[in-house]
């Protein structure tokens, strides 16, 4: 388990494009066969990548960092699907998960296995502490609260897909979507915003290979940008201001967890405070 230390923001101005990588990108995590977590001490998130292979099953195992008895003996965790569908199976109840699909697995959930019905399923996992038991719940991507934000004129009109927020599934801390900006439009999150009560994840997804995403990061009028390729992770402590551009349109996960869970707790940024 790779482990990913907390970050103060007057660090970020003295880093080299390498040493802002290693603190707050995670990439190459979907690796065929394999189920790979890193550890963040931002909010205490876990995130993983999971690869089946067809006719394979992967195991979400215990690891010591956690000093627990199993995974989710305090945590409470998110799958979701990235590409491709599969079966996530919880103390032997078994879970279709379709793309744009995801899987709430409630603390205390003790065995937790993964298989790929299609040879490109990726499953995204993340997860928070957690004081409470709530139920498993799948919420395929039909059945997520959907919306539309963003204008044409300003390259940013976006479907926002919700399955884990505070009027849906219940969750001690996880809030988690999916947002798609629609066919000739660009821009994540613009205008931006931080939320200081919360760390935020972005793992960008349905990318070509010769396609990227610039991600912004840091504090108004002190930004810093990430260039990300598909399947990339990006961390975002509560301090920090995050949204990008893309060479096309893309699709992107977003999970949050700390103190709440309202989706509007966030503070805005106007476009020339940038």
């Amino acid at each position: 388990m790779d482990v990913r230390h907390a970050t103060h923001p007057d660090e970020i101005a003295k880093m080299t494009d390498e040493e802002l990588r290693a603190r707050f990108v995670i990439s190459d995590l979907f690796e065929a066969g394999r189920l790979t977590v890193v550890y963040s001490h931002e909010d205490r998130m876990v995130l993983g990548g999971v690869q089946p292979v067809p006719g394979t099953t992967l195991t979400l195992e215990n690891y010591p960092e956690l000093r627990a008895e199993f995974f989710c003996q305090r945590r409470e965790l998110a799958v979701t699907a990235l590409s491709g569908s599969g079966t996530v199976t919880v103390d032997g109840t078994e879970y279709e998960l379709a793309y744009m699909g995801a899987l709430y697995i409630g603390r205390g959930a003790r065995e937790i296995t993964f298989a790929a019905a299609t040879a490109d399923t990726r499953f995204f996992l993340s997860s928070a502490v957690s004081e409470t038991a709530h139920p498993t719940t799948l919420v395929p991507a039909a059945d997520a609260l959907t919306t539309q934000t963003g204008e044409q004129e300003h390259a940013n009109r976006r479907t926002v897909r919700k399955h884990i927020h505070e009027d849906g599934v219940s969750s001690s801390q996880l809030v988690l979507g999916i947002t798609a900006p629609e066919t000739g439009n660009v821009w994540n999150s613009m205008p931006p915003h931080t939320h200081d009560r919360r760390t935020e994840v972005y793992v960008y997804f349905d990318l070509a290979e010769n396609e990227r995403v610039f991600h912004f990061m840091g504090l108004p009028g002190h930004t810093r940008h990430l260039v990300l390729k598909d399947g990339d992770v990006v961390i975002s402590p509560a301090w920090s201001m995050h949204f990008g551009v893309g060479t096309t349109n893309y699709s992107f996960l977003w999970v949050m967890a700390g103190e709440n869970q309202s989706f509007a707790d966030m503070d805005q940024i106007a476009v020339p405070q940038i």
